[in-house]
């Protein structure tokens, strides 16, 4: 066992502790036409049932955080199995950048203007109900609008630097 004490060796001893963690990806797409991006979070989960209500926690060092804060609506779907690609290009893999990384997959746009995976295992339309500033990151709450549900299509996950599969 490895105890870390010293303050300038916890970002990086914390970085590399959290890689332990298995996450669940998910994708958050936010506004139109050249505007349009989105990341792959693995802090996507719910809030509330009453209201419906999501969590996320995005870098504000991100291209998309300007965004959620002047759009006030987004995406957040969950990936399954097959996503292991929308995920590549939605963490920037391979440089795409902006509504690139839209391309090679189906999408749909609801009534309020946002984008989703038209073959996301779930995916909700979100308003944003509040961003809540915590270190490098906010804390985005959405609330739930509209949501859409494609069963069995199995989950893509990340554990320990890479992409795992859970298939149903």
């Amino acid at each position: 066992m490895t105890l870390q004490t010293h303050p300038t060796a916890l970002p990086e001893a914390f970085k590399s502790a959290m890689r332990g963690l298995v996450g669940a990806c998910s994708l958050i797409t936010v506004g139109q036409g050249e505007a349009a991006n989105g990341l792959v979070v693995t802090t996507g989960i719910s809030l509330s049932a009453e209201p419906p209500m999501i969590l996320a926690c995005v870098n504000r060092a991100s291209s998309c955080w300007p965004l959620l804060q002047r759009e006030g609506v987004f995406g957040w779907q969950a990936l399954g199995a097959a996503h292991q690609p929308v995920a590549e290009r939605f963490s920037g893999k391979g440089g795409l950048q902006g509504p690139a990384r839209y391309a090679g997959a189906e999408w749909v746009t609801t009534d309020t203007g946002v984008r989703l995976l038209a073959d996301a295992p779930l995916a909700f339309a979100c308003a944003v109900d509040d961003m809540i500033d915590r270190g490098t990151h906010s804390i985005l709450i959405g609330r739930v609008l509209q949501i859409t549900t494609q069963p069995h299509s199995g989950a893509l996950l990340y554990w320990d630097g890479q992409y795992r599969i859970l298939e149903n």
